[in-house]
């Protein structure tokens, strides 16, 4: 992939405008908890506004399917990272979203208030995708995760379609807990869309371990909430049927009023490295609806946690004029049917070398650029993308590896080797 070093998308400049005196941060999950945690750090005394939808505190997502069946309460940011929104945020709205976005910018909620302010911050999230005419039960929020809880008692037939990240984090702990689980998968591997079929290929046994019937190949035609209908016309009855095909930004609330060139193809908003939507004065945005410029990877769109934890930090500071600090690289986790997936980066295509052998205890695999020749050193490599399965020891090096600045190269020869600590492959 093209670097976007020479964007002028990807600049670090702070922006020369006024710093603003007014700021309504529309979302209340981590990104936008974030958002009100780094204006407040970086000196921002102005009038603070978050407006939230679910009602809830903010809270994190990922122990909702992760902890689905132990956990019964969100892991809320106030006890996990000492976030409190009342503390920071002049007004605090749970549950009046914003609901459209006039050039001022002028936001108007829910209720119908109107706030005029020098800024908004869009840390609106994402939408679980369900097809046209399917009905059954997704998960994206607490409420969706008490539903779940209430539904999964031992003996109960679950069908998820979708053996992405959520699907199979669930399918593991429902199985874990007696439920009957079965997950159907239009692809031929499991994460074959996110990691590439040949990674999946070694996943798909993970299934079966934990108890859980997997059918890779087997688009679904049609979904009910006592069922699913393959394309093939064979039905998979089910007490529960969850759909886990992916999401999308939660942006069309602003088709009216934006204009198409700042949308990227799943809907996300292009904005500058420090979140700003070029073309839409006052306006930013942060976190799943933030498809935001790296110096290596290109374009990063957003949905990666680790966008929601850090952007907003160089996204207030830009809003203040404060320099902006290089973008982490992408950073997914995953502890799904007893195992442990860590990802740093964007995969694309086949890995170029592996660590350690499937199957036969902890590996990874490693996704390079190539050289200009379209090969690639095994000895110099640009490292793209890093996956490590089962191997907790290697995270920490890992993600400094990645988010240091310029690309990162590798041994590829001393990093296939279990004996090498990653960290001494890495090319100075």
């Amino acid at each position: 992939m093209p670097s976007s070093h020479d964007s002028p998308a990807a600049t670090s400049r702070p922006r020369t405008s006024r710093p603003p005196r007014s700021v309504v941060v529309v979302g209340a999950g981590l990104a936008g908890a974030q958002t009100a945690t780094a204006l407040r750090t970086h000196g921002f005394d102005g009038r603070l506004t978050v407006l939230g939808e679910e009602g809830l505190p903010p809270y994190d997502r990922p122990p909702l399917s992760k902890e689905l069946l132990s956990r019964p309460q969100p892991l809320w940011l106030r006890d996990d990272l000492g976030i409190d929104l009342d503390a920071l945020a002049d007004e605090v709205r749970l549950a009046d979203p914003a609901v459209s976005v006039a050039p001022g910018p002028v936001l108007t909620t829910r209720s119908g208030d109107r706030f005029a302010p020098d800024a908004v911050v869009l840390a609106c999230g994402s939408r679980p995708v369900l097809p046209p005419g399917w009905d059954a039960d997704v998960l994206h929020t607490a409420a969706d995760a008490d539903r779940l809880r209430r539904d999964l008692r031992p003996g109960a037939r679950l069908v998820i379609v979708g053996a992405g990240w959520i699907g199979a984090e669930i399918a593991g702990v429902a199985a874990g807990a007696g439920v009957d689980v079965t997950v159907v998968e239009a692809d031929e591997a499991p994460l074959a869309r996110q990691l590439g079929t040949e990674v999946g290929d070694h996943l798909a046994p993970w299934y079966a371990a934990a108890g859980v019937r997997l059918r890779v190949g087997s688009r679904a035609a049609a979904v009910r909430r006592d069922g699913v209908i393959l394309a093939s016309g064979e039905e998979v009855t089910a007490d529960v049927v969850l759909v886990a095909v992916g999401a999308r930004p939660a942006t069309a609330w602003l088709r009216e009023t934006f204009p198409e060139t700042v949308f990227d193809p799943t809907g996300g908003l292009l904005v500058d490295a420090g979140g700003a939507v070029p073309g839409v004065d006052g306006v930013w945005a942060v976190g799943d609806v933030a498809s935001r410029p790296h110096p290596e990877l290109g374009v990063v769109p957003g949905g990666h946690w680790s966008a929601a934890l850090h952007d907003p930090d160089a996204t207030a500071r830009a809003m203040l004029g404060l320099p902006v600090e290089p973008p982490h690289a992408p950073y997914v986790f995953s502890r799904q049917l007893g195992h442990d997936l860590a990802l740093f980066g964007l995969p694309e295509g086949a890995p170029a070398a592996w660590r350690g052998t499937p199957g036969e205890g902890p590996w990874a695999a490693f996704w390079t650029d190539p050289h200009p020749d379209d090969g690639t050193s095994t000895h110099d490599a640009a490292v793209r993308a890093v996956l490590l399965v089962d191997s907790p020891k290697e995270v920490g090096a890992v993600r400094r590896a990645m988010n240091r600045p310029g690309p990162l190269h590798l041994d590829l020869e001393r990093a296939a080797d279990p004996a090498v600590k990653l960290r001494t492959a890495v090319v100075t």
